[in-house]
């Protein structure tokens, strides 16, 4: 059975290098779904697996978007990992 969505989405987003960000666009374009950027949106939302930095995946127009554990949270850690 191939991969879901969801599967692809989250393997995806766990290869993004320290420092560099994807939009969800681009997420979602290499996962296959092009035009589903709000639907890999939804999986970041509900990720809770540590080992997937979700915090490096942002909006297309540039601005950081949502993040589960508090925007500000995730602009600090993008900060900190050099991708600010």
């Amino acid at each position: 059975m191939p991969p879901s969505f969801t599967q692809r989405v989250l393997k995806i987003v766990s290869h993004i290098p320290r420092g560099e960000t994807m939009t969800y666009a681009q997420v979602a374009e290499a996962a296959g779904s092009l035009g589903a950027a709000r639907a890999v949106g939804s999986v970041m939302k509900y990720n809770y697996d540590p080992t997937i930095p979700c915090h490096r995946v942002i909006r297309s127009d540039g601005k950081l978007g949502e993040y589960n554990r508090g925007a500000s949270r995730k602009e600090e850690l993008l900060r900190e990992e050099g991708a600010l």
